[in-house]
């Protein structure tokens, strides 16, 4: 078979004659071989040329087919051979990557550097091209200095593997961060620079940036405090503020960086006029009750937002779900006067279909229901809506929950409210076995569920015995026991206990309870609950035990205590999760009655309260309170004790709270 080699591209060279004393013939292809190919497939090569079997190929047609095989990125060589008429494409494929991976990083994640990666179009299962390596380090010392690390060292190498493969490991060296040493903002003549940084990210060090880091450099954490600056002015009337130029300077070192923000104040400029305009939907002067801009104040663009945002609020509230109001402002330089012009366009009223649940593999969606402030059929609610969330949220089965409302196909009026969660345990088995020179032998039994089967009712037994202690305990409690919320649950436990080995009092304890416990909600955040239970409390003195529990004991001639108990309570609970709330309100107050025919009649007044509030993302702070008062309610028991022979030993009195319920 006659074989005539025709091309040979290399680097930098189009097409060159593979022999120089051949001259080439164009010809009709017949058919095409490619060889050399390991991973990819002869049908994609066939779908970037652009000449096929049967047609004429001359030397421009080749020049094509080369230059258009090297623009897939798929190989470090090609060549065009010709056997008879057949075409015969020879390639040296591109090694793909096998795996990528970092040693060394601490201030990106890994996650966050493979995504960069990425984006220069290197990743795992990507043709590797080694030009690649060097905007690997300039894209990864980029990343780095946008964080105000200078002092980064980019390191990357290849391994080749088997079957055209290779890995890439990336050595990092972070270094230091440089620090902010000055932070100068020049051109403000109204406020002074305190004010001004004040909430800022970025800040000069002091004695909270160990923690903070708010003295490292960051182009993301500069753009935002800019951001906060030209708030700062628009808020206050400062119309044509404006950042004019940054200056951020490093010193030779690269440890340390000076900022320089030059701006233009301008003037301040009063509102003369707010005018509500487009299709309000609702009465005109409803929508201007919202308007929080009024005529000859100082403008501040924070006020139109507040406006703005509580107008779509407004709207979502009652179906319009995609409404959109848009403050105009209408600039008068000359008389520096602003007139704001609030545009209302509500879109189509829209009602919610189907409400779904994704996510929820263990809990029925009927407990997730029953929590939903939005119906299917009715008209969208926004309020309603993310009323649902928080009370999926604070049912404690999930960790996390969100909202998507996506438009119905082929509808414009309708939408579907679909709830993603990603349940979390909500619930603990333990079976534990030990041993101590106190106690002996332990043993222990516990089960606590939330979510007992996924029907949202809470069930615990828990059983412990050792040497001087026994204890068990069975709750049950279903939040639903009428579709209305009322609630119904049940306690039984019973102990007894050493008191003296526990370092507590020096008397034996039995006791046992029998509760039963109910739940009226009275809104979406208040509850009324009451209970009714007996319990008793046998109590054996032995020797050493304190003299004022004996006093007790034998003032009413009785070791067992019987109680008929009772209580009242009401709950306002304002929190946004069961888990880790991170804003609201808890606030319990309760008061405890024996009944008459109790062995001590007295009663109890209980106070509770907690108060959330996020500092910022990573910090809650929590403020809390427990108020706490008990007496007797019937007449102190007095007791004449005597001796043997009949002269007076003592006198003992009960009153006030028996000694085991003083909180």
């Amino acid at each position: 078979m006659k074989s005539l080699a025709l091309f040979s591209l290399l680097a930098g060279l189009l097409l060159a004659p593979a022999t120089q004393a051949q001259s080439f013939e164009p010809f009709t292809i017949s058919d095409i071989r490619v060889d050399g190919l390991q991973r990819i497939s002869a049908g994609t090569i066939f779908t970037y040329m652009p000449v096929e079997r049967g047609e004429r190929l001359d030397r421009a047609a080749a020049a094509r087919t080369i230059r258009a095989l090297f623009r897939t990125g798929f190989f470090n060589d090609v060549k065009l051979d010709r056997q008879g008429d057949i075409l015969v494409i020879t390639v040296t494929e591109r090694p793909a990557i096998n795996k990528i991976t970092f040693v060394g990083n601490k201030d990106i994640k890994t996650e966050d550097l493979t995504k960069n990666l990425k984006e220069i179009g290197l990743a795992e299962g990507e043709t590797f091209d080694r030009l690649q390596l060097d905007r690997v380090t300039q894209e990864l010392t980029r990343a780095y200095n946008n964080r105000g690390k200078y002092n980064v060292s980019i390191s990357p190498s290849v391994t080749a593997l088997d079957r055209n493969r290779v890995d890439i490991q990336v050595d990092v060296k972070e270094g230091r961060a440089a620090k902010i040493r000055h932070i100068n903002i020049v051109g403000n003549e109204t406020y002074p620079d305190d004010d001004l940084r004040k909430g800022w990210e970025s800040n000069t060090s002091n004695w909270l940036s160990w923690y903070r880091r708010d003295d490292q450099y960051s182009r993301e954490k500069l753009s935002g405090d800019l951001e906060k600056l030209n708030s700062y002015y628009l808020d206050r009337g400062f119309v044509d503020f404006n950042v004019e130029s940054t200056q951020v300077a490093i010193t030779p070192d690269r440890r340390d960086i000076h900022l320089t923000a030059n701006v233009r104040e301008g003037e301040v400029y009063s509102v003369s006029d707010v005018i509500v305009t487009g299709d309000t939907v609702i009465p005109h002067d409803e929508m201007e009750k919202l308007v929080l801009v009024r005529k000859g104040q100082i403008f501040s663009r924070k006020l139109t937002e507040v406006t703005s945002d509580a107008m779509i609020a407004l709207l979502g509230n009652i179906g319009y779900a995609f409404a959109n109001v848009t403050p105009v402002p209408d600039v008068d330089a000359e008389n520096r006067t602003v007139k704001v012009n609030f545009y209302v366009e509500p879109g189509k009223r829209v009602m919610v279909r189907q409400i779904r649940f994704t996510g929820n593999t263990r809990t029925g969606d009927e407990v997730m229901r029953r929590e939903m402030r939005q119906f299917e059929g009715s008209w969208y609610s926004q309020a309603a809506i993310d009323r649902s969330k928080v009370r999926l949220n604070r049912l404690g089965y999930f960790s996390e929950v969100e909202v998507e409302t996506p438009a119905v196909p082929g509808s414009d009026d309708e939408v579907d409210v679909v709830f993603n969660v990603k349940e979390t345990n909500s619930g603990s088995f333990m079976v534990g076995l030990g041993y101590s020179q106190l106690a002996g032998v332990i043993t222990s039994l516990s089960l606590n569920q939330n979510n007992f089967l996924g029907t949202g009712n809470r069930v615990g037994l828990g059983i412990q015995r050792n040497r001087f202690s026994k204890s068990y305990d069975l709750n049950y409690y279903d939040p639903y026991f009428t579709e209305d919320g009322i609630s119904v649950g049940y306690n039984l436990s019973y102990r007894e206990l050493d008191q003296g080995n526990y370092n507590i009092a020096t008397y034996y304890a039995d006791s046992g309870v029998a509760r039963a416990i109910f739940g009226l909600p009275l809104t979406e955040t208040d509850t009324v609950g009451l209970s009714f239970g007996v319990d008793f409390n046998t109590i054996t003195p032995v020797l050493g035990t304190p003299q004022p529990i004996v006093d007790y004991i034998d003032a009413l001639g009785r070791r067992t205590f019987h109680a008929w108990r009772t209580e009242l309570s009401w709950a306002r609970d304002s929190r946004n999760a069961f888990w880790n709330p991170t804003y609201g309100s808890y606030q319990r107050v309760a008061a405890e009655v024996t009944l008459p025919g109790s062995t001590v009649e007295y009663f109890k007044l209980y106070y509770q309260f907690a108060r959330y509030w996020r500092v910022n993302r990573a910090l809650v702070l929590l403020t809390s309170a427990e108020l706490g008062y008990g007496d007797a309610y019937s007449d102190p028991v007095t007791r004449v004790l005597y001796k043997a022979d009949g002269t007076v030993d003592r006198t003992v009195v009960a009153d006030g709270l028996p000694f085991f319920e003083n909180f």
